[in-house]
């Protein structure tokens, strides 16, 4: 027997209950319905709300804001990847339409432009600043926040909205990615509202919401390809077999949502696949000018096969500390502190949930939405702890809202049917241990916070056990008791949050919390200012700056940037052109400014013509000429800046990390040869010798033939740098190398 929202109490079904729940969080007798202006109901919430309802909620939201945006400038530009990207964007409609990394549309970034639009917006009216580009990221965590409340608030009451907005507001890895400008903000954030809107479509089996969810999905493609896909399944078959209308309506709805899911993605990918080559920007990460290829490729099934192809990480890298593949993978030293801290409890909560549903009719809404968010939940996690390709923490950000809202509902049914099922307190109280366990075995790994962990264990046991007699215990007291296990549940991943605030991260692979004791280092600086300076071409590799990095090198091993990436200093690296052993201990300070902790490169042992990777203090970027986050000096600035206007691009550099600090502080195009590994094969030799003959270029940035400021192997990065230095005038800038392109040297 079908059924339509008419005759959901035959099945068994309910909709959203007006105040579910209430006699959990307070005894406040809610507040009858009533007219007002719209400022006062803003504020006093929906009809039959309790009076501390909203007051809590806009509080819970002012605080998230707030503690995102404390010390928010202290990583600087972040990812310079993206920050470039983002000043292009604000430059014109091209570059804003296709993601270009440079105002002129050389090549693009490689994922989709949705995720920078926000940034170029920002930028347009604020100007390139770091707050300009990182307050976006900020709004879309409070948004997160509030879209996790209103989840679970609609059928669990306001206590245990709050409680869910809490937990993803606290999640280490959220309060890393919401302060931070890559794609994975946005995409979280899109992916949830997902979820939310065909919640909305279980409850009264409207159209509308399944519009709406598809079109969401949509752009999260355009934010990231195919990683926005891995909803659909549990999405589309939670809908299918729990929708309360006629199976035919399901059918045509799913297609509906469907074809607006095309529709919201499919306008762009036509619109570069059907745009001349000649007059738009090269499709960067892909082999052949192709965003098909991209999508199906690097940013595809290669994410979970581990064949990655040529195409480069989008200011990141194919290392980390995300460990071997496997079940268990999300609890690992890398990931653990990531994402972790509350997900035994999501899970235990969400088996006991089903239990508690499992008579329930097909079309019941509780059962639904716990089918919904764990199954989103399940498949995310599934394909994390498989992934052999590039993937890196920050990627489980995309878990939080899913772990969030199984949180907030778990707690809330298993408080509400204690009555009619005995084991559901024992279960809460279990759930309480098994978080406060886990959460002392995750502080255990770092010895940053000491007596913390004890705490959390007595606190977290105190706590399960007090539960265990909730049923004999007074109001007040079972208030206390809830008050201690939320406290010890939430203090670990609140520690972590505070260390991740405090924290300088840069490059293209952040993670929360204290330092990585990831052989490739993490992307983050010391505790203070966001790296400074670059690695000057020298045999000692001194500069200047409060934050230093000492390592070895020997003949020309290639150094680890401190964020993971192959990159000069950090490690001790040559200079550019150097083919000699380094002086002494190839010592190199970046410019971290690091008050506490280094800030620049790590700590280990270069081997002969290969890549040092020894265990080092996380670094903030990295070195060499136009480094990740480097400061170009005012004498380069000048020189850039003067006669600007003749030429398309001011300079050319391979790869991204040698373009972007030059294109941020001239705020004029600067090419990245290669995008950004410099392995692209945009622009060809020939395409770049014709471009200098006509005067388009006026300055090259020199990079190392086989580090990712140079290209790899016979790359067109690596053959146009080999060209210029043999060919054109080198200038000497302080401790800069460029090369002029409109003088050419005499033989």
């Amino acid at each position: 027997m079908t059924t339509t929202p008419a005759d959901r109490s035959d099945t068994g079904a309910a909709g959203p209950p007006p105040n579910p729940g209430y006699d959990a969080a307070s005894s406040t007798p809610a507040r009858p319905a009533r007219d007002g202006s719209r400022v006062a109901r803003l504020w006093q919430g929906r009809p039959g709300d309790p009076r501390w309802a909203r007051p809590a909620l806009i509080g819970l939201l002012l605080a998230t804001g707030l503690l995102y945006l404390w010390n928010l400038s202290v990583s600087g530009w972040a990812n310079s990847y993206y920050t470039a990207a983002a000043q292009a964007g604000s430059t014109g409609w091209k570059a804003f339409l296709f993601g270009s990394l440079d105002g002129a549309n050389s090549i693009t970034v490689d994922k989709p432009p949705v995720s920078l639009w926000p940034m170029d917006l920002s930028v347009s009216i604020f100007g390139l600043n770091s707050w300009s580009i990182l307050v976006p990221q900020v709004i879309m965590g409070v948004l997160a926040v509030a879209l996790v409340n209103a989840s679970v608030r609609r059928q669990f009451g306001p206590g245990a909205g709050l409680l869910a907005g809490s937990v993803l507001a606290l999640t280490p890895v959220a309060a890393l990615m919401f302060r931070y400008n890559n794609p994975d903000a946005l995409l979280a954030l899109l992916l949830a509202l997902s979820v939310y809107f065909v919640q909305r479509a279980l409850e009264d089996g409207r159209t509308k919401w399944l519009v709406w969810s598809g079109a969401v999905i949509g752009f999260a493609f355009l934010t990231k390809q195919l990683q926005a896909v891995l909803v659909l399944p549990p999405l589309a078959l939670v809908y299918a077999v729990c929708a309360p209308v006629r199976p035919l309506k399901r059918l045509w709805q799913l297609l509906t949502a469907g074809f607006a899911l095309l529709v919201a993605a499919g306008w762009w990918v036509a619109l570069v696949e059907l745009w001349p080559e000649s007059s738009r920007p090269y499709i960067g990460g892909s082999t052949d000018d192709s965003f098909l290829e991209l999508t199906f490729g690097y940013n595809g099934l290669s994410r979970v096969s581990g064949n990655s192809g040529s195409g480069g990480p989008g200011g990141g890298g194919g290392f980390g500390n995300t460990g071997e593949t496997g079940v268990d993978r999300l609890f690992n030293s890398g990931l653990g502190g990531q994402i972790s801290w509350l997900l035994p409890a999501a899970l235990i909560l969400l088996v006991a949930a089903l239990i508690l549903t499992r008579k329930a009719g097909r079309a019941d809404a509780t059962r639904g939405a716990f089918l919904l968010w764990g199954g989103a939940l399940l498949t995310s996690a599934a394909v994390f702890s498989y992934a052999s390709g590039v993937f890196h923490e920050y990627y489980t950000v995309a878990l939080a809202p899913y772990l969030a809202v199984l949180v907030g509902m778990g707690v809330a049914v298993l408080w509400r049917e204690r009555a009619g099922a005995e084991w559901a307190v024992p279960v809460l109280g279990a759930t309480v241990a098994v978080t406060a366990v886990w959460g002392y075995v995750l502080l255990g790994r770092t010895s940053d916070y000491g007596p913390l962990k004890w705490l959390v264990l007595v606190a977290g046991l105190a706590a399960a056990a007090g539960l265990l007699f909730a049923a004999r215990l007074g109001r007040r007291a079972v208030v206390g008791v809830a008050g201690l296990a939320l406290a010890a549940s939430l203090a670990g991943p609140f520690a972590y949050t505070l260390t991740t605030l405090n924290t300088v991260h840069t490059g293209g692979m952040p993670t929360a919390g204290p330092s990585s004791t990831s052989a490739f280092g993490d992307g983050r600086g010391g505790r203070g200012q966001p790296p400074m300076g670059i690695q000057p071409p020298t045999d000692m590799g001194q500069n200047q700056g409060r934050g230093q990095a000492q390592g070895q090198n020997q003949g020309m091993g290639q150094g680890v940037r401190g964020d993971g990436m192959p990159g000069y200093g950090g490690m001790g690296q040559q200079p550019p052109g150097g083919t000699g052993q380094s002086q002494g201990m190839g010592q190199s300070q970046g410019r971290g400014q690091g008050q506490d902790m280094p800030g620049g490169g790590g700590m280990g042992q270069g081997t002969p013509g290969g890549g040092g990777m020894g265990q080092g203090t996380p670094g903030g970027g990295m070195g060499g000429p136009g480094g990740e986050n480097a400061t170009i000096s005012n004498e380069v600035e000048e020189l850039l800046l003067k006669d600007a206007s003749k030429y398309t691009w001011v300079a050319a550099g391979v790869a991204s990390h040698s373009t972007g600090s030059y294109q941020i502080a001239t705020e004029k195009p600067v090419m990245a040869i290669g995008g950004f590994n410099g392995n692209d094969p945009s622009p060809t030799l020939d395409s770049f010798k014709s471009m200098v003959d006509k005067g388009e270029i006026h300055y090259f940035i020199p990079g190392n033939a086989r580090g990712p400021g140079g290209g790899s192997g016979d790359s067109a990065g690596s053959q146009i740098n080999t060209w210029v230095q043999e060919n054109f005038k080198k200038v000497d800038v302080g401790d800069t190398t460029l090369y002029d392109l409109t003088q050419r040297i005499t033989s």
